[in-house]
């Protein structure tokens, strides 16, 4: 079994879907290292800075009020999941590059759920961004990564580009939103689903 998950690290619905998918799995016995993690940017373009996250609101959405009923909506059901999601605290949206890498990196030493939910919680509990390369080495450290290798592996051209060409993928696979989820390469279905519609894929996919 296995199932590909497609997400960018600072989607908030993403955060929700993949904790309802680690419920899933989890009442079904099953392993997460079923999970494979893979990159989605919902902000190719963004500079390699980020940018003000009041800026990046209104560039997006046209103003805070436009977008506020949707983020009202995440911030609610991320509650359902006891997540937090303070966005009232974010000041930038980081470009998302170095910590998709972060998360191909870890997948080597069977890490990446940890990875990647640890970024979640930097980004969206503790407000932190998650573009800054010291987080993203407190994260590596905290799971326990080689450290220096982490730092040559964040830094490369190529890694960077590898990045790009996954996203492309991703779109050329007619993914325009996320999560996404791909069961078994049979079943797909986007969204942050809820946890018994999960369990059916899950459980339609493996028969």
């Amino acid at each position: 079994m296995q199932i590909k998950m497609f997400s960018d690290t600072i989607c908030g619905w993403c955060y929700i879907g993949k904790e309802r998918l680690n419920q899933a799995i989890e009442q079904l016995n099953l392993s997460q290292s079923i999970v494979m993690n893979l990159p989605f940017q919902l902000n190719p373009s963004m500079p390699k800075d980020g940018m003000d996250r009041i800026d990046y609101i209104n560039s997006k959405f046209g103003s805070i009020e436009n977008a506020k009923p949707m983020y009202d909506n995440m911030i609610m059901q991320g509650e359902q999941e006891n997540l937090q999601i303070k966005l009232d605290k974010i000041q930038r949206t980081p470009n998302t590059v170095k910590s998709h890498l972060l998360v191909d990196f870890a997948r080597r030493y069977k890490v990446e759920n940890d990875v990647i939910t640890d970024l979640f919680e930097n980004y969206f509990a503790k407000a932190k961004d998650i573009g800054d390369e010291e987080i993203l080495v407190s994260i590596a450290k905290k799971n326990k990564l080689p450290v220096d290798k982490v730092k040559e592996y964040l830094n490369k051209e190529e890694n960077v580009k590898k990045i790009s060409k996954m996203d492309d993928v991703a779109k050329e696979m007619g993914i325009t939103g996320v999560p996404f989820y791909v069961f078994n390469d049979q079943l797909s279905i986007s969204g942050a689903q809820s946890v018994d519609h999960l369990i059916e894929a899950i459980k339609k996919s493996n028969g």
